[in-house]
């Protein structure tokens, strides 16, 4: 099913389409065969309409129609222009600048294109002039964007928490941490690049100007009551993460309304841009359950389960081979594709080794955010090389990308070798995979739900018999 399934993605057709399409012709070939009982068939319906029941899920829209009204509501232009004014007085400040931004941007918008996009209009042509190096200069604007992927609110954290049958809340907590230290990283090398190489990052005399605290407050004071809003009354429980993804997109357009940049037709590109996100998931999603389905039917998560347990090296062995199967799927699939379709083969193998599922989960967020800067298909790669100037070649983003794979890299081996990294705030022992039981909810629940699978072929060949 695997074979097939890659071999038709090389021919450009969506990806949704593609895994339904499998599903489909693999599952009628296991029923004439025998392979598979048609009353499985019957389950089809209730997994269809448990994808649309998710509650879960539903902080997708929410979230991105945060972002895209932040984003068009020219925050990013606001946040550079004034974190710059605190930077650009010293070497590599306008990296630096970039660095925070990012991270900010990340909390509030989490749409890594608008990031990119935005940083990549306004700092880079700015750098440049400077005498920073393009491929310095590029890699850092990549990967600040790329923060968006691991900070919370992060939709990977959110389909990952959904698939992994974890709280979408404690997830963003695990992740915190991780992605703090992560943008230290990213300062640290620019820190250190600009103390090897000083010629790469000069300082900026021109920059020394007189900062407008009036302004700096005016820029960063909406975004951080945005996050507190979101991400606050998630850490402190009074909402769960849909909850308030709703009231982040309220106060998205209070915010735009207030800077008098809400406009029809600001709402309505937004709103386009939020359907057109959540129902492309939304497709991915029931394609990968009727993939999964039928795979777990023809038993292909045994033979998953098998080969994965028997790797050398125990639960390391098991967690190396995971972090470079995702790092080479990254360079060619989409996340939402390796989440949806990769990681709930792997949810009972976890299980079993006593691996916890938070942990996992930001691990595995923290491997996927490399893809948007791995060659060929990096989708950061894409998004600067649109709006960037001409002395700013392909080699220039390839070359500036490099080091901060390798970073995002040796956070993921942080993460595998001090689990408290993610775990510091767990008092208690992570809840057991068997607990969870409901076919009718997606991702890690029907992931779990491989023993109700057989059941119901044991019964129906005891109905043969």
């Amino acid at each position: 099913m695997f074979a097939a399934l890659f071999l038709l993605l090389l021919t450009g057709y969506p990806v949704a389409f593609v895994l339904g399409a499998v599903a489909m012709i693999f599952g009628a070939l296991g029923v004439m065969l025998g392979a598979i009982p048609i009353e499985l068939v019957q389950a089809i319906p209730e997994r269809l309409f448990g994808i649309m029941r998710n509650e879960t899920l539903m902080a997708i829209p929410f979230f991105t129609l945060m972002g895209l009204i932040l984003e068009k509501s020219q925050l990013a232009e606001e946040l550079l222009e004034a974190v710059s004014q605190l930077f650009g007085r010293i070497r590599g400040g306008l990296a630096y600048a970039v660095i925070i931004v990012g991270a900010l941007l990340a909390a509030t918008t989490g749409v890594v294109a608008a990031s990119v996009m935005a940083m990549g209009l306004i700092s880079l042509p700015i750098m440049i002039r400077h005498g920073y190096s393009p491929a310095i200069s590029s890699g850092v604007i990549m990967a600040a964007g790329t923060l968006a992927q691991i900070i919370p609110p992060s939709l990977v954290l959110i389909v990952l928490g959904d698939t992994l049958s974890v709280p979408v809340g404690d997830m963003y907590i695990g992740a915190m941490m991780p992605s703090l230290i992560l943008t230290g990283l990213f300062a640290l090398f620019i820190a250190t690049v600009s103390m090897i190489k000083p010629q790469w990052l000069p300082a900026q005399p021109a920059l020394r100007v007189e900062i407008d605290w009036s302004k700096l407050l005016h820029a960063l004071l909406p975004p951080l009551v945005l996050i507190f809003l979101v991400l606050g009354t998630i850490f402190i429980g009074l909402a769960t993460p849909t909850e308030a993804g709703a009231m982040g997109a309220a106060g998205a357009l209070l915010l735009a309304l207030l800077k008098r940049r809400l406009s029809v037709s600001l709402l309505n590109q937004s709103l386009d841009h939020t359907a057109k996100l959540t129902s492309f998931v939304m497709f991915i999603l029931i394609g990968s359950s009727l993939f999964s389905l039928v795979f777990r039917a023809l038993n292909g998560d045994l033979w998953v389960e098998h080969l994965f347990t028997n790797l050398p090296g125990g639960t390391l062995g098991f967690l190396v081979a995971v972090n470079v199967l995702l790092f080479v799927l990254g360079a060619f699939l989409d996340f939402f594709e390796i989440v949806f379709i990769v990681v709930p083969l792997l949810v009972p193998i976890i299980h079993k080794l006593g691996i916890d599922p938070i942990w996992f989960g930001v691990l595995i967020a923290m491997n996927l955010q490399t893809s948007f800067l791995t060659p060929p298909f990096g989708f950061s790669l894409f998004y600067l090389r649109s709006v960037a100037p001409k002395e700013v070649t392909t080699a220039h983003l390839y070359r500036g990308a490099v080091p901060f794979i390798g970073l995002q890299l040796i956070m993921v081996v942080a993460l595998i070798m001090y689990p408290d990294l993610v775990m510091h705030n767990k008092g208690e022992e992570p809840s057991s995979f068997s607990e969870v039981n409901d076919l009718s909810n997606v991702g890690g629940q029907a992931a779990s739900a491989d023993e109700a699978i057989r059941l119901m072929q044991e019964i129906a060949k005891e109905q043969k018999n």
